[in-house]
């Protein structure tokens, strides 16, 4: 089991009040699996990914990532967790504009301590792996949207993570595009990588192996593909 989640609440204090977001959530996944986590704005799937994501820790309940309980880590102990077993994809790339598909591939690695020979070896490998040995130079301003995708889905492999933690991956781009990055998500799992997308699009959800609905911070249902 990659992960599992037991009794997650989680609640902001807005003034002197407590505002229950995430309600009782219990869920698990296997090593190997794809699933979507479907609701619509609102319902706290993008909370929800947070915590998955140790991007956020929950008020109450306990996490238990590749099987170790993460409620007692330290904000250390969560950036090396997310370095090195948690890749993310997210709607707005969120690469650097400045630096080039390959350097934006590497960026993981050099806080990982790689040396420079073994960065762009594996840069390179990561970029092939998802259609753009031909692209490793570009800019992202010189890459379609399609595009800019891929190179943030190569960064979150290139360090290998037990987990693909994809945030409304396709929502910025058009229907071509979308149909590209899902068909590369669907040859990923094949190959192995275990992903989690968030999303509000039913047909995009289709696409996983596994759907959990998210609605007023409960999870209230699963449907198999």
């Amino acid at each position: 089991m990659i992960l599992k989640l037991e009794q997650i609440c989680k609640d902001y204090v807005q003034g002197n009040m407590q505002i229950p977001i995430l309600k009782n959530i219990c869920f698990s996944m296997e090593e190997g699996e794809y699933v979507a986590i479907m609701g619509p704005s609102g319902s706290g799937k993008t909370t929800l990914m947070n915590i998955i994501g140790c991007l956020d820790q929950a008020t109450s309940g306990n996490y238990f990532f590749d099987e170790k309980n993460i409620k007692q880590y330290s904000d250390a102990q969560m950036a090396d967790l997310r370095l090195k077993k948690i890749g993310f994809v997210f709607q707005n790339f969120n690469l650097l504009p400045r630096q080039n598909a390959l350097e934006n591939v590497e960026l993981p690695l050099i806080y990982a301590k790689l040396s420079k020979k073994e960065r762009r070896k594996r840069a390179e490998q990561a970029l092939c792996r998802v259609g753009l040995e031909e692209r490793i130079d570009f800019f992202p301003n010189q890459l379609s949207g399609g595009q800019k995708q891929r190179v943030a889905i190569a960064r979150a492999l290139v360090n290998h993570p037990k987990l693909l933690l994809a945030d409304e991956p396709t929502g910025a781009l058009d229907s071509k595009s979308g149909e590209q990055v899902m068909c590369l998500f669907e040859k990923l799992n094949q190959e192995g990588t275990s992903i989690l997308m968030i999303t509000h699009d039913r047909e995009v959800a289709s696409r996983a192996g596994r759907r959990v609905l998210i609605r007023d911070g409960i999870l209230n249902q699963e449907e198999n593909r």
